[in-house]
């Protein structure tokens, strides 16, 4: 039924005729006014059109089965057996979660793999016990993602109340899809290690498979110089993950508490009857100054992760990208006291590190490898905010000569820098590389090729300062001209020459100086020879024949090479067309 009303007729006037009309008729009725727009209607069984409040949504929460899955997490979250859990304090260590939470904290990203075994130790469901020695939630190992000082980051941890750290099938797995991912993302590796080795009951499943612990160090092999690779040490890393840490870029241990060996302190008495406990066959100690393993050793936990929280700041995410710069500072000491540190006696020793603390933004320096070779520093460091690798002869120590390990430490640190494009700073005031028969034995010559090996393939910036002497083939391997660097400064008290003016002598005039009788005359011959030599070697000929490029002030030298730095920031050289060089 339609219905005409007068167009002064109220809404609710109309609703009301409809609804009256339809209750009496029995039908629809629909109201119009004179002009025919629809008013309001009524349907016959007395209700209107008009749309009724919706009934409240009932709360959803949870269900049962999310909560049996939460209860579950929390079980996988409990990690290991408790009376494991109980013994870390002891140890001087955290539980493996809690080590997590104080790397990342609230910028934990997420977890892989958290259910990796899971079947293993909870058939049908069951629940366990919480000293179960067969509980292995997370199959032992954790690999996640998360954000560290800024950056995001791929993360391993092993959990040492699982198997001692062990690793089998399912932990493997996770950890090579960790790597295979760092791959395709471009983003850092971090391995916070603490295992056992392989898990030998198991080991059919996992030790020599195409898709076993041995493709761990295929994928670090291809990560290397892909993107940076970080281990810290907390615990014993025996056998096969031993060679986590000794692949990484960089490697920390914690001292007490971390161990790294080829084999167990049993195993080695087994094969050969030594008796040795670990901490003397792998510990901190031995590959900080012995193998040179070891880059930082952290005091505990926090340091360590304090530590890496400097180093991973000199570094990008990857090979495509530039090191991140930060704001630049004025050197803790003034660069005005540089010429008074060096002195003038070629022979007498001082502490490098107080010249490079004159150059260096302050607070900017972090040696790594310190007590490994330690005629050599290989430090990172940033001038005007820029990152830099230095290399420097240490005169503090045997007078700076180059010996293997030190040559073996600059030419590893030389070949991280570039393949991270860290342009290089070389700070020369070395006789050369020693010479005798121990030396020799510990092969001079192949650690010294492998130095200036290095040095010549580096396309990064370089810059190479001849701070002091530059003896033999120091001069070579601390990026002298022949080397392509950016730029060969000498200071006033530069030295080049193919050895000192002592040892020059005594090679060219020992027997006309022998034919001498008189002492006296015969040591003013050795005093004139000796300044006549110290002219020709002096830095000042050098310029005058343009074997370095300028002579600077050592107040200046600072200024100098910041300078030098920003303007050869975006040079680029090429190598030969070749597949890779022999040398390794």
């Amino acid at each position: 039924m339609r219905v005409k009303i007068t167009s002064d007729t109220t809404d609710a006037q109309a609703r009301a005729i409809a609804e009256a009309m339809a209750s009496k008729y029995r039908e629809d009725v629909t109201v119009v006014d004179d002009g025919g727009a629809e008013l309001a209607s009524a349907s016959a069984d007395g209700g209107t059109d008009e749309p009724a409040d919706p009934e409240p949504e009932p709360e959803l929460g949870p269900t049962a089965r999310e909560e049996a899955l939460l209860a579950e997490i929390d079980e996988i979250l409990a990690g290991g057996p408790e009376k494991y859990k109980d013994q870390l304090p002891d140890q001087g260590k955290l539980f493996v979660r809690d080590r997590i939470d104080l790397w990342f904290g609230d910028d934990f990203l997420f977890e892989d793999g958290k259910f990796a075994a899971f079947d293993d130790w909870h058939p049908d469901g069951a629940n366990t016990d919480a000293d179960d020695d067969d509980r292995l939630p997370a199959d032992g190992l954790i690999t996640g993602a998360a954000e560290f000082e800024g950056r995001d980051v791929h993360f391993m941890a092993n959990d040492y109340t699982v198997k001692r750290g062990s690793m089998a099938a399912k932990g493997v797995e996770k950890f090579l899809r960790m790597q295979q991912r760092a791959l395709k993302t471009g983003k850092p590796v971090l391995y916070l290690m603490d295992s056992s080795g392989g898990r030998i009951d198991q080991q059919t499943g996992f030790f020599a498979n195409r898709e076993g612990i041995g493709k761990y160090y295929y994928n670090h092999s291809m990560l290397s110089g892909r993107v940076p690779q970080i281990c810290v040490l907390y615990g014993p890393c025996i056998a096969g993950a031993a060679y986590t840490p000794v692949f990484a870029d960089f490697t920390v241990m914690v001292r007490d508490v971390s161990a790294m060996a080829i084999a167990s302190p049993r195993m080695v008495e087994m094969v050969t009857g030594e008796q040795i406990d670990l901490q003397e066959l792998g510990g901190p100690d031995v590959h900080a100054a012995h193998s040179g393993s070891a880059d930082l050793i952290a005091d505990d936990e926090e340091h360590a992760r304090k530590l890496v929280a400097k180093l991973i700041g000199y570094l990008p995410n990857n090979s495509d990208e530039t090191p991140p710069r930060t704001d630049g500072q004025a050197p803790a000491a003034s660069p005005e006291g540089i010429d008074a540190v060096v002195p003038q006696e070629p022979n007498k020793g001082y502490d490098m590190f107080d010249v490079i603390d004159r150059i260096v933004d302050a607070g900017s320096t972090l040696e790594l490898r310190s007590e490994y070779g330690p005629e050599i520093i290989t430090a990172f460091a940033r001038i005007d905010g820029r990152p830099i690798g230095i290399v420097a002869n240490q005169p503090a120590h045997r007078a700076g000569a180059i010996f293997p390990d030190a040559a073996e430490k600059a030419a590893e640190f030389i070949w991280t820098c570039d393949a991270y494009d860290i342009p290089l700073l070389y700070l020369c005031d070395t006789p050369g590389f020693m010479a005798g028969s121990q030396v020799e034995k510990d092969g001079i010559l192949e650690q010294g090729k492998k130095m200036i090996y290095a040095t010549s393939s580096a396309t990064v910036p370089k810059q190479s300062v001849v701070v002091r002497k530059a003896y033999g083939a120091g001069i070579y391997a601390m990026s002298g001209p022949a080397y392509d660097p950016e730029s060969v400064i000498g200071l006033p008290s530069g030295e080049i020459a193919i050895m000192g003016p002592e040892a020059a002598i005594n090679a060219v005039y020992a027997r006309k100086l022998a034919e001498i009788d008189d002492e006296d005359e015969r040591e003013r011959m050795e005093r004139e020879l000796r300044e006549e030599y110290r002219e020709d070697i002096d830095v000042h000929r050098m310029a005058s024949e343009v074997v370095v490029d300028e002579i600077v002030p050592p107040s200046d030298l600072r200024e100098e090479l910041e300078a030098r730095f920003a303007f050869y920031e975006t040079v680029e050289k090429d190598l030969p067309d070749k597949k890779h060089g022999t040398v390794l």
